[in-house]
């Protein structure tokens, strides 16, 4: 199976996916463990997939999204950003839209929580 071939059953087969560096439990960038914090925060449910481990899934990804950093968020087969824009998504609440919307479930007093500790 291609790189491609297996980030698309990834993304097909989980309903919230995070290509990051490390894993959810230990990431291995501040970039990375921003966004595991916010979802594990948040209770969201999600695959992490550590690029470290398969150089060819690590630069499949960058060229399936065509986006050239990760980490890299995908809800429900949608590319939705890295870092920066996941931050901001956080911070504004459309990334509880965004889930809300998506059918995912989160702890939308723990979000609350983030914006109001950020405030």
């Amino acid at each position: 199976m291609s790189a491609t071939d297996q980030i698309k059953a990834t993304i097909e087969k989980n309903d919230v996916v995070l290509f990051m560096k490390g894993t959810k439990m230990m990431p291995q960038c501040g970039f990375s463990s921003r966004i595991a914090g916010v979802l594990n925060y948040m209770g969201v449910e999600f695959a992490d997939v550590n690029v470290l481990a398969d150089a060819e899934i690590r630069q499949g990804i960058k060229d399936f999204s065509d986006w050239p950093t990760i980490p890299q968020l995908y809800v429900k087969g949608e590319f939705v950003g890295g870092c920066d824009i996941v931050t901001e998504m956080t911070m504004s609440g459309e990334l509880d839209t965004l889930l809300a919307a998506k059918g995912v479930a989160f702890n939308q007093e723990a979000a609350d929580k983030i914006r109001e500790m950020n405030a």
